[in-house]
């Protein structure tokens, strides 16, 4: 059992010694990015969709939400009064 216990003991120092190392290595090799970085043009010609090509949404519209149940709505006035009168 101890032998067991020593090769998982070795096995995980091992491994929390290369992972250092290659931390410290990726960590080297690191390097900001440039600070005159450009942003592409909003409309450029490499845009190839019409930004807002949907029309304005009217009140009619639905939204897919149906009424809600009458004995939920009846608990949310019970719940919306208790609040008023006792409080959170």
């Amino acid at each position: 059992m101890s032998k067991i216990f020593q090769a998982l003991a070795a096995i995980s120092i091992v491994a929390g010694a290369v992972s250092l190392v290659t931390q410290a290595a990726a960590a080297e090799n690191n390097t900001p990015p440039a600070t005159t970085a450009t942003r592409p043009a909003a409309n450029g010609p490499d845009q190839s969709s019409v930004p807002n090509a949907a029309p304005p949404a009217t009140r009619t519209q639905t939204t897919g939400q149906t009424p809600p149940d009458p004995a939920v709505k009846e608990m949310n006035e019970r719940e919306r009064s208790k609040v008023e009168r006792e409080g959170k």
